[in-house]
């Protein structure tokens, strides 16, 4: 663990240095971090190998960096002023969501029909393609210090825009594997890793919120809000490991519903919004885990479609993705010369 813990260390500080000297070229910095990860990571280099990325401890940190990312994330949303805006900003995911879904499964649809693959597969790609990761974006924003409808509006629509892509990918693959092996995945089940990461962000933000506006010193209050944030990655863990016996949950959305109650932020709508939501690689591969879990015990064959498709598009996708989000900020002029 100890060797574990000093390669990631080793990866952290190479990923700094290389951001900083990407930076230098006028791109993110978190493009050097992907870079950095991508080389030095288990599929090649492999300082951080496989045996340290499927360890329990490895998993367990991973999801507490996830529900800090969130809270960060969620410094953008606070659901009382997504109301006046609500009508628009959902209508608009719900769009772009559903349309992504059908266009995605439509093209995947031809060309499983060319191949003879069955085409109840293009349903998992286009349930795949609807994870959207706003941590790249954020980043950027952070980096950059953007400000505008874009930056406003950015975050909200990407939360709102997971958790309709958890509904349909969950049906898709419920559907799929009630079809193909006679048991279904419950929908009550379903419904929990929706709603569940909401319910314990929420409550413990509600606890934390309570007891940090009765405390005055500044550092009382962070290291209340630092032991809460812990409290809400653990529950979520022992909801996984107890309920779902699997990481299932999405820790940023806990963090994210944690931020809420205690963070307050002006959503607007802008065009730009669809180039900044291009980075996927997070979200989806963890829906990539649960589709290649679920088609193995169906065909073998199509598991390894879909893991060897959509980690060689994430890793290209981040790296372009990324550099299209940078721009589309600067094309929306929230970005200061």
């Amino acid at each position: 663990m100890l060797i574990g813990i000093l390669r990631i260390f080793a990866i952290v500080c190479s990923a700094i240095i290389c951001g900083k000297l990407i930076s230098k070229l006028k791109l993110p910095a978190i493009l050097g971090w992907l870079i950095t990860g991508i080389i030095l990571g288990p599929y090649l280099a492999e300082v951080v190998t496989l045996d340290i990325t499927n360890a329990l401890w490895y998993k367990i940190l991973i999801k507490l960096f996830e529900c800090f990312a969130g809270v960060m994330i969620g410094r953008e949303i606070i659901f009382k002023k997504l109301a006046s805006s609500g009508k628009q900003i959902i209508g608009i995911t719900f769009v772009q969501s559903i349309g992504t879904f059908l266009v995605v499964s439509f093209v995947f649809a031809l060309v499983f029909m060319v191949t003879g693959t069955p085409i109840y597969l293009a349903f998992v790609f286009g349930g795949i393609a609807l994870a959207t990761a706003p941590a790249p974006a954020l980043s950027i924003v952070n980096e950059y210090h953007t400000n505008g409808p874009v930056t406003k509006t950015l975050i909200p629509l990407a939360a709102i825009d997971d958790v309709i892509g958890v509904i349909v990918f969950f049906t898709v693959i419920s559907i799929i594997s009630g079809v193909n092996s006679g048991a279904q995945t419950s929908v009550l089940s379903i419904v929990g890793i929706v709603l569940l990461p909401f319910v314990v962000g929420i409550l413990m933000g509600l606890f934390a919120s309570f007891l940090m506006k009765r405390i005055h010193h500044r550092y009382l209050r962070l290291l209340t809000m630092l032991l809460f944030l812990c409290l809400s990655t653990f529950s979520g863990l022992l909801i996984d490991f107890y309920i779902y016996n699997s990481f299932r949950l999405n820790y940023l959305l806990i963090g994210m519903a944690f931020s809420a109650t205690i963070a307050k932020a002006e959503p607007t709508v802008t065009k730009y919004l669809g180039f900044t939501l291009l980075p996927h690689s997070g979200v989806s591969l963890v829906f990539t885990g649960i589709a290649v879990t679920t088609l193995t015990s169906i065909d073998v064959s199509l598991a390894s479609i879909v893991s060897g498709t959509i980690v060689a598009a994430a890793i290209i996708n981040e790296i372009i993705a990324v550099i299209v989000a940078k721009f589309a900020f600067k094309w929306a002029g929230e970005i200061s010369e």
